[in-house]
């Protein structure tokens, strides 16, 4: 069975700059994981020109099915060109549930939370490539 790589990384307010997702899928796909993306499901309800929307949404559901899929990975990968709520929730939660955590910055200070609830933390995607190499199918 693959390993499973969940990928956590700020939405609000990026929602047109999602590629990054597409990056670290294809780094992903080639070293053999399976990849779980809440983007391809929540797109449809960032739609980018409504503020709030999760005020007339059931809020809760949405965050379990992220925790859910949390559960299920093997890895999470972070990625951090700006600090985001539900990615410091989700790598909280992953780390909690003893999955390994890395997280892709090129930030020169990031939080202490961030720092103790990582396994490893990687400035660009060549690095995390070399990263996710270690927690590959043996």
């Amino acid at each position: 069975m693959k390993k499973t790589v969940f990928i956590a990384g700020p939405i609000l307010g990026r929602e047109e700059n999602q590629t990054y997702r597409e990056e670290i899928t294809r780094i992903c796909s080639r070293l053999g994981f399976e990849v779980i993306d809440p983007w391809n499901r929540e797109k449809v309800l960032y739609k980018g020109n409504e503020r709030c929307w999760w005020n007339t949404y059931e809020t809760f559901d949405f965050v379990q099915r992220d925790l859910d899929d949390a559960e299920r990975c093997d890895v999470m990968v972070v990625y951090f060109p700006i600090l985001s709520a539900g990615a410091c929730m989700e790598m909280f939660y992953a780390k909690r549930k003893g999955k390994k955590v890395i997280v892709v910055s090129e930030l020169k200070c990031l939080s202490p939370w961030i720092v103790v609830h990582s396994d490893v933390i990687v400035k660009d995607f060549r690095q995390l490539e070399a990263a996710l190499e270690k927690y590959r199918q043996p």
